[in-house]
């Protein structure tokens, strides 16, 4: 190892790169100290002096390139020598100029000498960090000089007693200048090592934030396998009895169901927030559709309670405009489901109020209100704190996390709005979404059907409520806008609050010549194959299943399918990469539809399957509606979509 290795470890390179930085501010000290002392020095020396001194830093520069520009971390020994030679010179030559200050001047030339060298000491103690030898060389050549001065003040007349006091002085600031550059590497190195600190934990809480992200998600799609098989076996249950007392139950066992995914959605909506993963869609959408559609979704939950249902201004809001209206509605069954929860007599209103946002926009407020027992100052305070439920027992007698109003506070600020909350305690609560939506590109825009996206959290607030004979919703819904909401009363009406669609209409639509269709159910668990097959063999399907991608495949080559069903998450050969070998191949199924299975909901995963070849997406849980629904759109189409054209739908 050489010199100037070993040098380099002790952070010679740090403090030569600082001495670059510093390159302008030592050229204008330099040339300012020379030309103030022209009038005693003269124009012609002092030009002169400049004139050397620029020489010097342009040799600096040469010696030190390559550490400058970053080409090498270390010299041969022949040139750490000269940059060690370098170093001193340009210190010396600065100091130099005190000399003919005292020669010139005199005592008070002296004085200005003085000052110059103290400056020249404080330049290197600041721009030498980290490193001792560079401190050293830089700095001694002005304790030299500074040294010499007494010698100078004596030639000059001075008394020995003044020289001594003087010599005494230079003692102590030179020390002064040595234990300030100490103490700002010992604080360097506290900075240092707190920041390496800070980064090291804020790179362990990502470790932690992503493998609990990984946990909930892994967890989360566990969880869907059981809870898809729960709900489609009351689904069957409930379509296939007659007696009132079976069916009850077998829709007491699917909304537990429902309000089993709900928590679950919340508490991966909250593990998202957490780790700045959640994101929001733009898209043009009706939004007195929306309103609409969950107004009429909350009528039957807030007629049971016998509480009424009003909205108010409905006719100022805007009809076409941009954002995310999945998130939006999301939002809202949040609020409308906490004021459910909370009322027990008088009345829930939506009061609207919107107004044109130049240059091309609206802003609306949509405020939530109710008649219940109101907050104190304290719960609202901690009303949008995750997993508080603000006063205790509220769980017990409510259910839910807790994490409802903080991700809608959290959504509502990804829109780039916000959602506020007011109450008196013994006079109600009103909670307020304020936003600002661009107009929409074009005023075709639609809304998915509302019924998958608030039926969980209507779900809960049903919990302990009257039941109310289910309204089966037709096998798939074509996504129609809803008539505008007009203000006063909303009627209220039966709400669904069961997905399980009519197996009679679904019987007639796919007994198609009375030929049974034939269906592969591709899925890595047993219990999801089995609770497909459930939904299926009451249609008189004719139903083979794989447990992996490649089985699919030896199927498929084995016979030939009307459908296939296939999960995206499995291990051998996972559904999207069996889906894109089955499309490049000359099988006999290569075109037939592909209906994705999975728990990834994000716009990323559905765009994914549909680039695969994917026809249809059905989200887990799977419940009977969503699944017949799917058979429905693939038997009602004149033709099949062509794979190349990459489209996905949604089937809710």
């Amino acid at each position: 190892m050489t010199m100037a290795t070993a040098d380099l470890s002790s952070g010679w390179v740090e403090a030569i790169r600082q001495r670059r930085k510093a390159l302008l501010q030592r050229l204008g000290m330099g040339a300012a100290s020379a030309l103030v002392f022209s009038p005693i020095l003269g124009w012609d020396f002092s030009i002169a002096w400049v004139a050397g001194y620029f020489l010097v830093q342009i040799l600096d520069l040469w010696v030190f390139g390559p550490v400058n520009a970053g080409k090498s971390q270390s010299f041969g020994l022949p040139r750490f020598a000269a940059a060690c030679v370098m170093l001193v010179a340009n210190a010396a030559y600065f100091g130099s100029l005190s000399v003919p200050l005292w020669l010139v001047g005199g005592p008070m030339g002296g004085v200005c000498a003085a000052i110059l060298l103290s400056s020249g000491a404080i330049y290197a103690v600041v721009n030498a960090p980290r490193s001792r030898t560079v401190l050293a060389l830089t700095i001694a050549p002005q304790f030299l000089y500074l040294a010499v001065t007494p010698v100078f003040m004596v030639t000059h007349g001075a008394s020995a007693a003044f020289a001594t006091a003087f010599a005494i002085a230079i003692a102590v600031f030179m020390t002064y200048c040595l234990s300030t550059w100490q103490r700002m590497e010992m604080a360097r190195k506290s900075e240092e090592a707190a920041r390496l600190d800070a980064e090291s934990r804020r790179l362990h809480a990502e470790e932690v934030m992503e493998s609990r992200q990984a946990f909930l998600a892994a967890v989360g799609h566990d969880l869907r396998t059981p809870i898809s098989a729960i709900m489609a076996g009351a689904g069957v249950i409930q379509d296939s009895t007659d007696d009132y007392h079976t069916r009850n139950q077998a829709r007491l066992i699917t909304d537990a169901g429902l309000m089993m995914k709900a928590l679950l959605d919340d508490l991966l909506d909250h593990a998202k927030i957490e780790a700045g993963r959640m994101t929001v869609e733009v898209d043009d959408f009706n939004l007195r559709s929306l309103i609409a559609q969950t107004a009429r979704l909350w009528q039957g939950p807030v007629a049971s309670k016998g509480l009424k249902l009003r909205i108010e201004g409905a006719s100022q809001v805007p009809a076409h405009v941009r954002g995310d209206s999945m998130r939006l509605r999301q939002i809202l069954n949040n609020l409308i489901s906490n004021a459910v929860k909370f009322t027990d007599t008088g009345s829930i209103t939506l009061k609207l109020k919107a107004w044109e946002e130049e240059p091309s926009g609206y802003s609306v407020l949509i405020e939530i209100q109710d008649t219940g027992p109101g907050m104190t100052p304290a719960q609202i305070q901690r009303l949008f704190s995750p997993f508080d439920q603000t006063t205790s027992g509220v769980s017990a007698r409510h259910g839910g996390t807790g994490l409802g109003l903080a991700i809608s506070r959290h959504l509502s600020e990804l829109m780039g709005g916000r959602l506020t909350a007011h109450s008196r305690l013994g006079e109600g609560s009103s909670f307020t979404v304020a936003l600002s939506f661009p107009r929409a590109n074009s005023e075709t825009s639609s809304l998915p059907a509302p019924e998958r996206a608030g039926r969980e959290v209507v779900a809960r607030a049903l919990g302990g409520l009257p039941d109310k004979a289910p309204v089966a919703p037709p096998a798939a819904p074509a996504p129609t806008p809803a008539p505008a909401v007009e203000a006063g009363p909303v009627a209220a009406e039966p709400v669904e609050t069961s997905p399980v669609a009519e197996p009679e209409v679904a019987v007639e639509e796919v007994a198609e010549d009375d030929a049974p269709m034939r269906v592969l159910v591709v899925d890595d668990h047993d219990i999801n194959r089995r609770a497909i097959q459930l939904i299926l063999q009451p249609l008189g399907c004719e139903v083979t299943t794989a447990a992996d991608g490649l089985l699919a495949l030896k199927a498929c080559d084995a016979q030939t399918f009307d459908l296939i069903f296939m999960d995206v998450r499995m291990p051998e050969l996972d559904g999207r990469e069996a889906t894109r070998r089955l499309r490049a191949s000359d099988n006999a199924n290569a075109e037939v539809p592909v209906i994705a299975v999975t728990a990834d909901t994000s716009p990323e995963d559905i765009t994914a399957c549909g680039e695969a070849g994917m026809t249809y997406f059905v989200p887990k849980p799977i419940t009977p509606a969503s699944l017949l629904g799917a058979v429905t759109h693939v038997v009602n189409g004149a033709t099949i979509r062509p794979p190349q054209e990459n489209r996905i739908e949604a089937v809710a």
